[in-house]
């Protein structure tokens, strides 16, 4: 498995996810204790620790020390039944063997894109089991194990606002279910509160947002938009046109940063996808269509692709265009300083 590509061994990882999982239903009595954020082990990127998030692939820096701005990561399900210690509905923060899989999937391939924009918080939180997603007979179960995952979520915001934040602007970026934690946290702890004026931008990949689920903040339209926020899913251009849209849901093009229907953008303008190895970055890997809600993709050309016979390409949402989204956030962190004239804090 570690000699594929990412985006191979993760595809792989999600068909076998579910085959152990929760067989009873969900137990308050037996959930894993609350992470205390005072300590940095709760921590799976934190500036005050060295951690894969502090990686670049060959060319790029971590610029964390110099930067002006916060980003605070929502990891996507690590906890997907792939071991018989997996079988509990919340993971454990202290279970080594998640948290190990979470930072050297995660952490290093997605969370550092943000090393070149701000210093990178991301919390361990007691994650719901990818069982959760396919849990049609246990859904009670799931909505409270997911609102047990939400809960860290905003306690570990909460703890980083009181202590860490200083008035600093901020990022709110996620994958797959981190980024349903970010859409909620935005909502109900960011909109229509004073911090709401910190935000940057809020980058909710991998989960869909439905176009009326905020009351203010819009999804972003230009490159360099701020306190807005971009998402997208992607599909194999084949597979969405015909089966996977949703046009109730916001799309944003990763290579544009548009939100046009239909608006195609070459793969000569991806910059760079990080797959396997993480120091490389490949050029050109595919393209980029809005459709209906969806983000329409070309089978990605990389050592091994043969082999990628997925139509969903939710699991490279970030990876097929990590340096796009780098640069990006990059742009609207500097639109925002300049725009606020925001000093070092």
């Amino acid at each position: 498995m570690k000699q594929l590509p990412f985006l191979l061994g993760a595809t792989f990882l999600l068909l076998a996810g579910c085959s152990v999982h929760p067989k009873n239903a969900y137990d308050a009595a037996l959930v894993p204790p609350a992470p205390d954020y005072a300590g940095l082990e709760n921590w799976a990127a934190h500036p005050d620790k060295k951690d894969q998030a502090d990686r670049t692939p060959a060319g790029l820096r971590d610029e964390q020390d110099s930067s002006e701005v916060d980003v605070f990561f929502l990891h996507p399900t690590t906890y997907t039944g792939a071991g018989r210690s997996e079988r509990q509905w919340n993971a454990d923060v202290h279970d080594t063997k998640t948290n190990k899989k979470t930072d050297d999937s995660s952490i290093l391939f997605q969370a550092s894109i943000f090393n070149g924009t701000g210093r990178v918080y991301a919390p361990r939180y007691r994650q719901a089991h990818l069982h959760v997603f396919f849990a049609k007979k246990d859904s009670t179960s799931a909505k409270q194990a997911l609102d047990l995952a939400y809960s860290d979520v905003k306690a570990a915001f909460q703890y980083y606002m009181d202590h860490w934040n200083n008035g600093r602007p901020f990022i709110i970026a996620g994958h797959s279910q981190g980024s349903r934690h970010a859409m909620m946290l935005i909502k109900e702890m960011i909109e229509n509160q004073p911090v709401a004026k910190q935000l940057v931008a809020g980058y909710i990949v991998g989960w869909p947002v439905q176009n009326n689920f905020f009351q203010q903040i819009k999804p972003c339209a230009t490159p360099d938009e701020t306190g807005c926020y971009c998402t997208w899913r992607t599909w194999n251009r084949k597979y969405g046109l015909k089966k996977a849209y949703q046009p109730e849901v916001v799309c944003t093009n990763p290579l544009t940063w548009s939100l046009t229907e239909k608006e195609y953008a070459k793969k000569s303008i991806n910059s760079g996808a990080v797959i396997r190895p993480f120091n490389t970055l490949r050029p050109s890997v595919t393209d980029a269509e809005v459709y209906k809600g969806i983000l329409l993709a070309a089978k990605p050309k990389f050592p091994g692709s043969v082999l990628l016979v997925r139509k969903n390409y939710h699991i490279g949402d970030l990876n097929l265009y990590y340096l796009n989204v780098r640069e990006n956030a990059q742009v609207r962190a500097k639109t925002y300083l300049k725009a606020n004239s925001v000093g070092k804090g």
